[in-house]
């Protein structure tokens, strides 16, 4: 019996729908495992189709194509290691989640997952039907199990594959970010190996699709639980890694352990990555936002010239007569600190001519949020005209405290193709300006140093659209704003919660009422890169129309 065993780990990126191109990534990594003498190289779940693929999957010609493909790869990748991937399966009536064991020409065996996640931003019950308990493969001289992602998450899918004989536990993942995410799998995957006495390798796949980000982050555990391996969080690697057979069962060598960053740092990069993504895989190389001196602009603008490079990013200001000479002067400051494109486009002219036109109509209404509306859809307006005449991907900048209370104008500053902060507090956005202003990466592509003037981080709020506005005059003071909203949103606490937590229970019900009544907002709002487990969109689906209010807490 050989007493040593490469496996080729490849945490890769692949693009939903793009067979053809996926595929091509598998045989670059294959040549790559090839050359190293690999004896199997191990892709993540669903790689052949891109995850997740939601209904597209259901599509009998898209599951077929995608079974086409993985037999397309047997046959071309005979002559050499044996290929691990993921991706649909149909057998009879019954789709299912599975990984494909390629080897030799032939499709060696395939592994369907049994639990199939229903929470968050996860639907499988209703594409996938669950597969039957099986038992594990053979590569070599190796007995392989692999629990597919969520069958690691649970303890009797080890077990049996342990008790069938596996030698080793090979999971692949779809795995997306979440904050606090990592520090989940580790300690699982531990528990699976603690029950095993396995050797375990979690692999997971990395980069942005639509609101998802897959932060990678694979590792290699040693019976006992001992991190043998650490593959780096939000980039594409192929590592090596051998194990040996031992008399105590197969051992990783220990290899390269990639540092896992802080959480900003980790929110930071998912914003950068999602972004860079999703313009890639829509088509878009350029993007344009409108900047207005504030702290969300100009932390999306970073974000922006991070992801795509400040060349190819686009700034405009679109001042009114409430525009302060201290805004006009931090947007500049940000563009000359980022090396963007400026341009500065006055309000006032079309604002007159709406205003004109409607006057007639408005004669005996005095102004109120109409006219301040107005000043944001005008904005939208000429900003969705340069986004179509010039190419660019219009970039929103409302963060999750505005978001969730309704804050934002829709059709105004709410239009737009993205938005990175989507699902970030107010208060986490100004730690986060501090934190880009302290550190530079080799993955951004804009420039070091200072990029948000202090100015910008340390002045109060606001909209500006009205004379000596601020968001206080509205809401209540951020860090109160978002303790509430954390409760409301992301713990699903009740009223009553919150007030024991200390906050005016006026406060809290009114808060509440805003939230519930802006659902048709973020309806109709751009997708954003989730960073929390109590995202709007797939992890919150709340109905637009909705009359329930807590009573508790009284």
């Amino acid at each position: 019996m050989a007493d040593r065993f490469r496996l080729t780990l490849a945490q890769l990126n692949p693009v939903v729908g793009d067979l053809d191109g996926n595929a091509a990534r598998v045989r670059a990594a294959w040549e790559q495992a090839q050359a190293a003498g690999a004896d199997m190289l191990a892709l993540p779940e669903m790689f052949i189709a891109g995850y997740q693929t939601q209904d597209l999957v259901l599509k009998p010609a898209f599951h077929r194509a995608a079974m086409d493909a993985i037999e397309t790869l047997a046959r071309d990748c005979a002559d050499g290691p044996a290929i691990g991937i993921g991706g649909p399966f149909v057998q009879g009536e019954y789709l299912y989640n599975a990984y494909y064991i390629l080897h030799g020409g032939q499709i060696r065996a395939r592994i369907l997952k049994q639990h199939l996640p229903n929470e968050d931003v996860f639907d499988e019950h209703r594409l996938f039907t669950p597969g039957p308990p099986q038992g594990p493969y053979s590569i070599g001289p190796l007995r392989i199990g692999s629990p597919i992602c969520e069958d690691s998450w649970h303890a009797d899918v080890a077990e049996t594959l342990a008790e069938t004989g596996a030698e080793m536990l090979l999971v692949p993942n779809g795995s997306p970010y979440a904050r606090g995410k990592m520090e989940i799998r580790q300690n699982l995957m531990v528990a699976r190996v603690v029950e095993t006495g396995l050797p375990l390798v979690y692999l997971n796949m990395v980069g942005g699709q639509d609101d998802q980000v897959f932060d990678g982050g694979s590792f290699v555990l040693n019976p006992g639980g001992a991190l043998a391996v650490q593959l780096p969080l939000f980039d594409e690697a192929v590592v090596h890694v051998d194990f040996t057979h031992t008399p105590d069962g197969w051992m990783a060598q220990t290899g390269a352990r990639a540092p896992v960053p802080a959480p900003l740092e980790q929110d930071y990069h998912a914003m950068v990555l999602s972004l860079r993504d999703y313009m890639a895989k829509a088509g878009f190389r350029t993007a344009i936002l409108g900047l207005s001196g504030g702290v969300d602009s100009a932390i999306v603008a970073a974000i922006a010239a991070d992801a795509i490079g400040a060349q190819n990013l686009r700034c405009v200001m679109l001042p009114s007569e409430y525009t302060s000479q201290a805004s006009l002067d931090d947007a500049r400051g940000v563009v000359d600190a980022l090396g963007c494109a400026y341009d500065t486009v006055p309000i006032s002219g079309p604002r007159a001519a709406v205003t004109e036109a409607l006057a007639p109509l408005f004669a005996d209404h005095a102004p109120d949020l109409t006219e301040e509306n107005i000043q944001s859809r005008l904005r939208g307006l000429l900003l969705m005209a340069m986004s179509n005449k010039f190419g660019n991907m219009l970039l929103t900048t409302g963060n999750k405290s505005e978001v969730a209370v309704g804050y934002a104008t829709i059709y105004g500053d709410m239009a737009g193709g993205y938005n990175p902060i989507k699902d970030m507090y107010k208060t986490r956005v100004f730690d986060v300006c501090r934190w880009r202003n302290d550190n530079h990466r080799d993955w951004m592509m804009g420039p070091a140093g200072q990029v948000i003037p202090p100015a910008i981080i340390v002045k109060p709020p606001s909209a500006e659209l009205r004379p000596d506005q601020k968001d206080e005059d509205s809401l209540p003071p951020y860090p109160v704003l978002d303790g509430i909203l954390q409760m409301l949103v992301d713990e699903d606490a009740s009223v009553a919660d919150c007030v024991a937590a200390g906050y005016d229970r006026d406060t809290v019900k009114r808060i509440e009422h805003l939230v519930y009544i802006s659902e048709y907002k973020r309806f109709q709002s751009a997708p954003g890169t989730r960073l929390s487990l109590g995202a709007f969109w797939l992890d919150r689906r709340y109905p637009i129309v909705n009359r329930w209010r807590d009573k508790s807490g009284a």
